[in-house]
């Protein structure tokens, strides 16, 4: 929906390409658009969070064309979809090695325990850049390949583990 924008003055609004309801409502929109920055400059696609009565930059000239447009389409807010239980342990915080450790104890499992489990493992490079990790490692992320090994030789569950991290966090 392109504009016919007599507006002179920079930055400004040169065309409308979807508007979309927000999980807000009451007439917020994101509206996907394209704006001129600076005169004898090619206009930027942006998106762009209009609110009714927003006086700062594009939005009187978003809500002009608006104003001038009911009928323009606006698309149903879709919510996001919520994350992956992947996705969530991505993004679960560092532990410190006392973190870590003290979070097996209050979880019932001693560190010797860690330590045979990484002992059992096959011989090799492997085994011992495990052993490095545990010994060594300041921090823990919970998808370091060491959290999914050691949590499999000790056959706890990822929500198990997850719980265990959550805690771990507190400490």
């Amino acid at each position: 929906m392109v504009i016919e924008n007599s507006n002179v003055e920079y930055p400004r609004v040169t065309e409308i390409l979807k508007i979309s309801d927000t999980e807000i409502g009451a007439r917020t929109y994101d509206i996907e658009v394209k704006i001129q920055w600076f005169e004898n400059t090619e206009p930027e696609l942006v998106s762009y969070r209009s609110s009714l009565n927003d006086p700062h930059g594009v939005n009187p000239q978003i809500r002009k064309w608006l104003s001038e447009n009911p009928d323009a389409p606006v698309h149903v807010y879709v919510p996001p979809q919520p994350p992956t239980s992947e996705e969530i342990r991505a993004n679960m915080p560092a532990l410190a090695a006392r973190q870590m450790r003290l979070g097996l104890v209050g979880a019932g499992v001693s560190p010797n325990e860690v330590t045979a489990a990484l002992e059992g493992l096959p011989d090799g490079l492997e085994k011992e850049a495990a052993m490095i990790e545990w010994e060594y490692a300041t921090s823990y992320h919970r998808t370091h390949p060491l959290v999914v090994t050691v949590g499999a030789a000790l056959d706890l569950t990822d929500e198990q583990i997850d719980a265990m991290w959550t805690a771990a966090l507190e400490l």
